[in-house]
């Protein structure tokens, strides 16, 4: 009890001496925490009359939260100081600046002792705060003025200077009771090598009436020489001009060493103004651009002669551009050529350079040569492409395999169409594949990484269609417990595939239009649109066009599908794949089941060829996989049976058997289309009397050389 009233009567004590000193003075805890300020640091601060740091009450908010009275600039640096204090346990110093009540800063000079009991316990943070503005005032100004020594400024008109401040007078070497100089005089103060050069300057500034900047030599009446950087704008009055000289020597002295010094670097280095203007380039860059350097500084990016490849001169201006504005260093990958006129890949990384007071004043870009790591990776790429053709083209297209001149077909148009937004619809028979080719499509789209949603048209009952597809709210049905997303909200960014769209009722296929015309949705139960981002692919085995022609499907909805029609021509039509598809189902469905089989008899895949899959690629699978579960040893065997009992008939609209199209289809066709007058598509068109789609009888018609012309009424 009695340390208590000790600490008590100690804090009082503190706290009265350091509100009689005539400083700004606190106090914190072990911890760094702050918990008092005299009364002349609160006033400055602006702390209310009641806050609890004027009683020495801590707050208790972290040391660091108190930070926020200083400026931004000088956090970080006072962090670092008063970290190492409460680590150390030492004394430290620090100057920052402090806003006070009016929202303006000062400087102070901050130090921190120690305050100990007799154990050594440390028992509180004692600090004062010495107000240095003044001195840092006068650090400013004579900085300042050093700047200033070497900095004049002038008036000029076309008959000569009218003003010399007196800092340009001692700049020269002159005294300001010599008056101004003429411009002969001028100019013979100008190093000889250097007076044609400013005299051009001179007439130039005057014939254009516009600003310039440069830097020459001049040489003072006691032979030294000095580089003076000459600056100047038009008067606002339209008569002459105002500028400044400045004395660059020590900075030219400085880029002459810089410029031996990047002479020997290996890369290509130029030096650039604050606005991008060209100044220097060293000795590798010249010799392979083939230039000089008062040529290269003539240059302009984009125009006729520059170095840069003209596929990149844009970039490179756009973000140069953006450059001068942000001020920030960046990088980019630019071709420049060479004195033989062929191009090399460089990476260019530009660096700015800053005064003093934070100004841009030149800009450094190094150029590493990366041409070879650009071809590496241009052959890498090719390869890759490359590879990937030979795999599309060779048997692999997702799952569909074969390399017939009929699949390639399909599979090249896949491959353009697939990296579009564009409906496709797929047509073919059942089991050839449909919907891996929709998949196809889907994986080599843009819309890759979305979701392929697959919606089977046949099977969802006519009342639940439109629920299915758009989704519906609460309570817009019997049953509708709560709202459920369709499957185009599903399918929102990536593609969705509507198989078997011929069975739509005419209600489905009236909102499926309105959704492919505009690109909304509204759910059941609902009237607010939803906007969907979908890639719409379909597919069919019907004849959508006699469809149409019967009035089953609108005509408005088939042509919305059909933007690009593909053929998946049946297994009959390719039956050259059947051996690299009896190959890949075999391998496939003995991994499955744990087999090795490694022969495959030729009359095996004869008797295969000769068959006419009616079921397509499925029927196939179905028999592979049958076989392979049946087959005893290392020997691929199938049952003959299997492949005559389903044999596919084609009906000539009499409902007699008719032979089949290896026996006699070029006659089949031609009588088809005696009865149809020529028509193959509609309900009285040769297709439907064949019993086949119209794709099919197409491809046929052109395959046997019929001219279906010839069967129509003269």
């Amino acid at each position: 009890m009695a340390d208590v009233t000790h600490i008590a009567s100690l804090e009082t004590q503190l706290q009265a001496t350091l509100d009689k000193i005539p400083a700004y003075t606190w106090y914190a805890a072990p911890t760094g925490g702050l918990t008092f300020v005299n009364t002349r640091c609160a006033d400055y601060l602006g702390l209310p009359s009641d806050h609890l740091l004027r009683f020495g009450i801590e707050t208790g908010a972290a040391w660091d939260s108190h930070l926020a009275f200083l400026h931004p600039d000088d956090i970080e640096e006072t962090q670092r100081v008063w970290s190492s204090c409460l680590k150390t346990g030492s004394p430290g110093e620090v100057s920052f600046r402090v806003r006070n009540a009016a929202g303006t800063y000062r400087w102070f000079l901050s130090r921190a002792e120690p305050l100990r009991a007799n154990d050594g316990t440390l028992l509180y943070w004692i600090g004062i705060n010495l107000d240095i503005e003044d001195r840092k005032q006068a650090e400013f100004y004579l900085a300042e003025g050093q700047r200033l020594a070497h900095t004049g400024s002038w008036t000029f008109t076309a008959a000569g200077f009218t003003h010399w401040s007196p800092e340009l007078f001692a700049i020269h070497g002159l005294a300001p009771s010599d008056g101004a100089p003429s411009i002969p005089e001028y100019i013979a103060l100008v190093h000889p090598d250097d007076r044609e050069f400013v005299a051009q300057a001179i007439q130039t500034m005057l014939a254009e009436h516009r600003g310039f900047d440069f830097t020459k030599r001049i040489v003072r009446p006691d032979g030294t020489i000095r580089h003076v950087r000459c600056v100047g704008v038009a008067a606002t009055d339209g008569e002459g001009f105002v500028g400044t000289g400045i004395d660059a020597t020590e900075q030219e002295q400085l880029m002459a060493e810089l410029r031996q010094i990047l002479d020997l670097a290996p890369q290509l280095i130029a030096v650039l103004g604050p606005k991008r203007e060209r100044l220097y380039v060293n000795r590798p860059a010249l010799s392979y651009l083939g230039t000089t350097l008062d040529e290269w500084r003539r240059r302009v990016m984009g125009e006729a002669g520059s170095e840069a490849h003209p596929e990149d001169a844009e970039r490179i201006n756009a973000v140069g551009e953006q450059a001068i504005i942000s001020g920030l260093p960046y990088e980019l990958e630019v071709r420049l050529r060479a004195a033989d006129g062929s191009y090399r890949w460089f990476l260019a990384r530009y660096n700015p350079l800053r005064d003093d007071q934070g100004q841009i004043i030149r800009w450094y870009v190094a150029c590493t040569d990366i041409d070879d790591r650009k071809r590496a990776e241009e052959r890498m790429r090719n390869e890759t492409i490359a590879l990937r053709e030979d795999l599309d083209r060779g048997s692999m297209f997702e799952e569909i395999v074969g390399s017939s001149p009929a699949l390639q077909r399909v599979l090249a148009q896949v491959a353009k169409v697939a990296q579009t937004d564009s409906t496709v619809l797929i047509m073919g028979e059942t089991g050839t594949g449909k919907e891996l080719l929709a998949r196809a499509i889907h994986k080599r789209s843009r819309r890759a990484s979305g979701a392929f949603i697959r919606v089977n048209c046949a099977a969802i009952p006519p009342s639940l269609i439109a629920s299915e597809l758009f989704g519906h709210e609460k309570g817009a049905f019997t049953g509708a417990l709560q709202r459920r997303l369709g499957r185009f909200e599903a399918a929102d960014g990536g593609t969705i595939f509507l198989d078997e769209i011929g069975e739509l009722p005419p209600e489905a296929q009236v909102a499926l239009l309105r959704v492919l015309q505009e690109r909304e949705i509204e759910r059941v139960g609902s009237s607010h649109p939803i906007a969907v981002d979908v890639r719409v692919l379909a597919a069919t085995n019907r004849d959508l066009e006699a469809a149409v022609e019967r009035g089953a499907f609108r005509e408005d909805l088939f042509y919305r599908f059909n933007v690009f029609p593909v053929r998946l021509p049946p297994l009959r039509e390719r039956a050259e794949d059947i051996p690299i598809l009896v190959e890949y189902l075999v391998d496939r469905y003995a991994k499955q089941v744990g087999k090795t089989i490694r022969n495959i008899p030729k009359q095996t895949l004869q008797l295969l060829q000769a068959y006419d899959w009616p079921g397509n690629v499925r029927e196939l699978q179905n028999v592979i996989e049958r076989a392979v579960v049946l087959s005893e040893g290392e020997t691929f065997v199938i049952d003959h049976s299997w492949l005559t009992t389903n044999r596919r008939k084609l009906s000539n609209g009499t409902g007699r058997p008719v032979p089949t199209p290896v026996d006699g289809e070029k006659a089949l066709i031609e009588a088809a289309l005696t009865e149809s007058q020529g028509r193959v598509s509609g309900p009285r068109g040769a297709a439907a009397k064949l019993g086949i789609p119209r794709q099919t009888l197409e491809w046929k018609i052109r395959t046997l050389n019929i001219d279906k012309f010839a069967f129509r009424k003269r």
